[in-house]
């Protein structure tokens, strides 16, 4: 056992990707990183526009706000060093930067699961208690609600990342992804990992089922609440805003819990890989895109600062 340790500390992995290094290659890595620019682009300027609009200093843009931040790092954490194995053609990676990337990918992927719960909750008190609003959702109890998503996101993934690293790897260390990811990563082990596999069931029914349930329930409520509203104007509003929330969130948990709480005898490698996509990298641009262009008042938050802009440099 202790021979198995030293082995897995002197020798790095080697990640296998998703990309041939070919044309085809070389031209999805591009289609990639532009994804990856314009999320990074799409989330900052999001952050941005609702820190300078006082109008967007509310409960949901504060949250939305985290959301991004979430977003711009999680697939920082992933974009580059895919296209940097590409570039150089080594494909490996250190035993501590294996680590380092599995810890923030699942403080990340944690964090924005509970971040969209808590934002649908603050969707249903808006629009089913809209009298009891700034008793419920005041900033003290906002930024609570952030401090817990991260606190919960940062526990879970100490646990988790320390367990796999003390896994004993018995052969070669070559990851069939094209990151290091916790159901990839125990696949390697020379050892009984089905007790360990219980406990990130665990994991996944309080950041995956539990959120997910209470979500649909806050908006089951919502669509409820809004079919008896008169103004055909203000259903339409609620109807579009709820529903591309809606797109959002089974984008996001409907891949994310696919590959976190099926077996790992039923885990394949070009599953994995393509459902990963998902959650990592299309998600950190859908959201801003759902979020901004759906939305009226940020629309008008960002012409403002782009027109104050425009107005300081002539």
């Amino acid at each position: 056992m202790w021979n198995e340790k030293n082995q897995t500390f002197d020798r790095d992995f080697i990640l296998l990707g998703i990309l041939d290094p070919n044309q085809y290659g070389l031209l999805f890595l591009i289609l990639i990183l532009i994804i990856f620019m314009l999320a990074i682009m799409g989330n900052a300027v999001l952050i941005l526009v609702i820190y300078l609009d006082v109008r967007l200093h509310t409960p949901m843009y504060f949250l939305l706000s985290h959301l991004s931040f979430t977003d711009i790092f999680h697939i920082s954490n992933i974009v580059p060093l895919m296209a940097s194995n590409f570039i150089t053609g080594r494909n490996s990676i250190t035993f501590a930067g294996c680590g380092f990337q599995i810890f923030l990918s699942l403080l990340f992927l944690g964090a924005e699961c509970l971040l969209l719960a808590s934002m649908s909750y603050d969707r249903y008190v808006a629009i089913c208690h809209p009298l009891h609003y700034p008793m419920f959702m005041n900033h003290q109890i906002c930024v609570l609600m952030a401090a817990g998503c991260w606190l919960w996101g940062i526990l879970n993934s100490t646990i988790h990342t320390t367990y796999v690293l003390l896994l004993p790897f018995c052969g070669a260390k070559t990851i069939d992804h094209f990151f290091c990811e916790l159901p990839a990563m125990v696949k390697l082990s020379c050892v009984d990992t089905s007790r360990y596999e219980r406990g990130i069931n665990v994991s996944g029914v309080i950041f995956l089922l539990i959120p997910f349930s209470f979500i649909l329930a806050s908006y089951g409520q919502i669509f409820h609440t809004v079919l008896h509203i008169k103004s055909m104007e203000a259903q339409k509003k609620a109807f579009s805003t709820c529903s591309s929330h809606l797109v959002v969130v089974f984008m996001y948990y409907g891949p994310f819990t696919f590959t976190y709480m099926r077996p790992r005898s039923y885990h394949t490698p070009g599953q994995d890989k393509v459902l990963a996509i998902s959650y990592t990298i299309l998600t950190p641009l859908l959201n801003p895109i759902i979020y901004s262009l759906r939305n009226k008042d940020v629309l008008c938050a960002l012409k403002k600062v782009l027109g104050k802009i425009f107005m300081q440099r002539n």
